[in-house]
């Protein structure tokens, strides 16, 4: 338990709710120092990074010659990964959408898929996860007591997209990360890699009951080294080289698609609303929409006075809540008392559990030292 004083940053809303913040002499805390530090000196949204983008782009075209596609794009619903497609086709790429349901879609998730599918003209590859294997998963990492419950959702996300990549002659993968929204980084306490296999199939060995025979899965020593160092597939981040609003690329995909707005980032599932608005911060404490807003702050999307007002603010109202609870707890196959039972029990972390947390250390100092990775992950 965090029996720190409690402290807020002066500069961003993170707070001593992440129990290993660091602030300095001025109240700013580690995570504004590292983005003024390391991310703001190398990250330029300007004509001369679209320009090293425009490069990027024909590379994926000359490799994606007589092949129907050039690269992959995972697509949520969600606005940063359907701005990627938006801009891949602004810059004549062919890429085919790939989207993972792990059966937790919102309608609105639903309907931008399409919107963006229909208005694109692309096509659509759609991984469909057996419900009874995810649910299952889904379930140990409830009995387990951890923060980071939607790993098996995230982690069948990007190992079905990796995967499918090798198997099918993709070099590149276009995803919607960036610095713009995302600089703030959530502490490992609230948020533990999904990538960590081990821990995965530990909770799943202690806790879990049906067979994981087709759910996706792959270890970060194949996704980050054998795939990527060997294989030759690459991740891009497009957004990273261009102006990236989110108000301004939300509204701009409402008025040119049909795309519908939701309330927070990542909401566009159903159970990640569940997860980020109730489970974590009414079981832990952790509200990663700090993590979020301040990321908003410092790349001047969001006052922290604004900020404060939203944090002040519930992520969704009781009755929206109280519906979500009672339909994650059918969809688990638990009654609403037995999903209570559970939230009651004692928290645990991911540190009670087998992990790859050393390998992934030393993976994540590497990427540092090449410039890879820049900001503050613990």
């Amino acid at each position: 338990m965090n029996k720190r004083k409690y402290q807020i940053c002066s500069n961003c809303i993170m707070d001593t709710s992440d129990s290993n913040i660091i602030f300095d002499e001025k109240g700013w805390c580690d995570y504004c120092n590292n983005y003024h530090a390391n991310i703001l000196p190398v990250w330029h949204p300007d004509e001369q990074s679209k320009q090293e983008l425009l490069k990027i782009v024909e590379k994926i075209k000359l490799d994606g010659r007589n092949k129907d596609y050039d690269c992959l794009i995972g697509i949520s619903g969600g606005v940063d990964s359907s701005y990627v497609a938006y801009i891949a086709k602004q810059f004549g790429l062919r890429p085919l959408l790939f989207h993972v349901d792990a059966g937790w879609n919102s309608q609105q998730a639903v309907n931008n898929i399409e919107k963006m599918v229909d208005g694109l003209g692309f096509d659509l590859y759609t991984e469909v996860v057996d419900w009874l294997e995810m649910k299952d998963l889904q379930l140990a990492f409830f009995k387990a007591q951890v923060p980071h419950i939607d790993t098996p959702q995230d982690h069948a996300f990007f190992a079905a997209i990796y995967n499918f990549a090798v198997k099918n002659d993709f070099k590149y993968i276009l995803n919607g990360g960036n610095y713009a929204t995302e600089c703030v980084r959530e502490p490992l306490e609230w948020h533990y890699h999904a990538s960590d296999f081990r821990q995965l199939k530990d909770i799943h060995r202690r806790f879990g009951t049906v067979p994981l025979r087709t759910f996706p899965l792959v270890n970060i020593l194949m996704s980050r080294g054998f795939y990527r160092f060997f294989y030759g597939l690459k991740v891009i981040r497009p957004l990273n080289h261009l102006r990236f609003i989110k108000e301004e690329a939300m509204q701009e995909l409402v008025d040119k698609f049909g795309w519908q707005k939701y309330a927070h980032k990542h909401y566009e599932s159903r159970f990640t609303r569940f997860y980020e608005g109730y489970w974590l911060p009414t079981k832990f404490g952790f509200d990663k929409r700090r993590a979020h807003f301040s990321s908003l702050i410092l790349t001047g999307q969001l006052s922290r006075a604004e900020a404060l007002e939203k944090i002040a603010v519930k992520a969704y109202d009781d009755a929206t809540i109280e519906q979500d609870f009672e339909y994650v707890a059918t969809k688990l196959g638990l009654t609403v008392a037995e999903l209570r039972e559970i939230m009651q029990g004692e928290n645990k972390s991911y540190q009670d559990y087998k992990s790859q947390m050393f390998i992934i250390t030393l993976g994540i100092k590497l990427f540092t030292a090449l410039g890879v990775q820049r900001s503050i992950i613990r």
